[in-house]
């Protein structure tokens, strides 16, 4: 079920993505319509990326330099035509909703490893909670909880432990607490709860 749930919201952030860059495109096309020159100063810098890649597998560091010049220079006149034409800087861009992720869902570290974005990981949150039937949390948490409804009796023989009920549950709430703290620390174990059904 939660590989399933995954995959679903993948398949939303890969539409999400393909829909910000289309909409890129078209936002390029319009503006080169009226403005060719942004066309040919984006033509440049793509080309000049292709060169840069090339010096630099070749070493040539004098050829990089220059590149890098005029890279600079195109992206500074790219910049004056947007402000003169009272658009942001990052107009011709694809407007993702993550800016941290670029609607992939996941990020990458410097030590080459990937990681789930956090808005990920608030849409995975949000679906299961959704599907949790947890409604009332308003009034159910553990602010509003009341330890008092519980038996400070120690009655070894009837609950099978040498503690009071109502001692048991604080300990049951503080490791729930501790749970929810550490919820993103891989190295914190997870929660299993146990009982006959209909019990709570």
């Amino acid at each position: 079920m939660a590989s399933e749930v995954l995959n679903s919201i993948l398949e939303e952030y890969k539409q999400k993505k393909q829909n910000a860059e289309m909409d890129a495109e078209k936002r390029k096309e319009k503006l080169y319509e009226k403005i060719p020159k942004l066309q040919e100063i984006e033509d440049d810098l793509n080309q000049f990326a292709i060169l840069t890649a090339k010096n630099i597998l070749l070493h040539n560091v004098s050829s990089l330099e220059e590149l890098k010049q005029k890279s600079e220079k195109l992206k500074y006149e790219k910049a004056r035509i947007l402000q003169e034409a009272n658009l942001p800087n990052n107009y011709l861009a694809p407007h993702y909703e993550c800016s941290i992720c670029n609607d992939t869902g996941y990020i990458s570290q410097n030590n080459y490893t990937v990681e789930m974005c956090t808005c990920l990981k608030q849409k995975l949150l949000n679906e299961t909670f959704n599907k949790s039937n947890i409604t009332n949390l308003k009034k159910e948490n553990f602010n509003t909880f009341n330890e008092e409804i519980f038996s400070n009796e120690i009655d070894v023989a009837k609950y099978h432990f040498n503690i009071s009920p109502r001692e048991n549950i604080k300990n049951i709430k503080q490791k729930c607490l501790e749970f929810v703290e550490n919820f993103d620390n891989p190295n914190y174990h997870n929660l299993l709860f146990t009982g006959n059904t209909g019990l709570r």
